[in-house]
């Protein structure tokens, strides 16, 4: 029975480097002696570059992020992609991708500990290992949730993620229960996880009661280090649009789709929100009630006194989420309009064909 260490592993996958990525990183795609994706998680996008063939350059199944500088092979990438933790659990999925017989357990290889130590809970590892278990959103229910709140730009949600049995515990008195969830990263300006944020969906599907949230007393919930960082979507340049929820954001990305949008999570998050060294202008997506107020108007004074410009975007209903459920899409764009500088209008907003 063949007994293959670690190494002999990642050099037989590197010699299938296209087909490991094509299973593994089925998001990305081929572009060269490269396959381009998001991360080694199968997040949508072009940071992380995967060597295809070897070469004077490299190795072939070295993998770098340069969003990150995380770098590896494609045992790594299948650990991640995976959400796997044993290393003899990657070792059988690699010898099962490459259809290789199956044998005693491997020796312990310290790249990956037989058992990590427990995460603290509500920590930012915690955070990341929960996202990381988590798989993309295409053909999950958080899709299906947020299109039935009027969400269809869903290009750039990297950020999001799907879990079908994520732990919920009302209080330390309750036992635990699981919950399908719709799993936020929130992250710095680096772009490294510092937190998550964990939406309970109800798997009986979308009601005007919940909005498709679960039946629960506290259907949202944060972990980690979330001061002054965001769910992002889009990399934020010179211009920048920021308010507290993920569905508010992505609910003005249907009319500004290429403007880069940060969600906050809640009204005193949005007031510490750290800005970017190039923000230059900044959109304040407020929630119509007394604590959006508050959050605008400290994060207008915090922006002023950095010299950048800000601009409020103000929803007709509660926040621009409502707006685009009960008003339509035609009516949040036409009100946006009269709102967003003249010169951004052409640059970031999406016209009806």
């Amino acid at each position: 029975m063949e007994r293959l260490d670690a190494s002999e592993l990642a050099r037989r996958l590197a010699r299938n480097a296209e087909a490991v990525c094509r299973h593994y990183l089925s998001a990305g795609r081929r572009e060269g002696g490269y396959w381009l994706v998001g991360d080694a998680r199968n997040t949508p996008g072009r940071s992380m570059f995967v060597r295809l063939k070897e070469s004077a350059r490299g190795r072939a199944g070295k993998f770098v992020d340069a969003a990150t500088g995380e770098y590896g092979d494609l045992l790594d990438i299948i650990r991640e992609s995976c959400g796997l933790v044993d290393f003899k659990d990657v070792a059988e999925e690699a010898r099962s991708f490459l259809a290789l017989r199956r044998w005693a357990p491997e020796p312990k290889d310290a790249r990956f500990p037989s058992r990590r130590p427990d995460a603290p809970t509500g920590s930012s590892e915690a955070a990341r290992r929960l996202f990381a278990m988590s798989r993309p959103i295409e053909h999950t229910p958080v899709e299906t949730y947020l299109r039935r709140r009027g969400i269809t730009a869903l290009h750039g949600t990297g950020s999001l993620r799907f879990h079908p049995r994520c732990y919920y515990r009302p209080d330390e008195h309750s036992p635990t229960e699981t919950w399908p969830a719709m799993i936020a990263a929130v992250t710095d300006l680096s772009g490294s996880v510092t937190g998550a944020h964990r939406t309970w969906l109800d798997p009986r599907g979308f009601s005007e009661a919940t909005l498709g949230k679960a039946p629960l007393e506290t259907p949202r919930r944060a972990m980690g280090d979330l001061l002054g960082h965001a769910v992002r979507f889009g990399i934020a340049g010179e211009v920048l649009a920021a308010g507290e929820g993920i569905e508010t954001m992505l609910s003005l990305r249907c009319v500004l789709p290429t403007m880069p949008m940060a969600a906050a999570l809640s009204a005193a998050h949005l007031s510490a929100i750290l800005f970017p060294d190039m923000l230059r202008r900044l959109y304040i997506a407020r929630d119509n009630d007394p604590a959006g107020d508050g959050a605008m108007a400290t994060l207008i004074d915090r922006a002023q006194s950095a010299g950048i410009e800000a601009l409020v975007l103000s929803p007709a209903l509660s926040d621009v989420n409502e707006d685009l459920r009960l008003l339509g899409i035609d009516a949040l764009r036409a009100a946006l309009r009269v709102q967003i500088a003249a010169r951004d209008v052409a640059r970031f907003m999406e016209f009806a064909a």
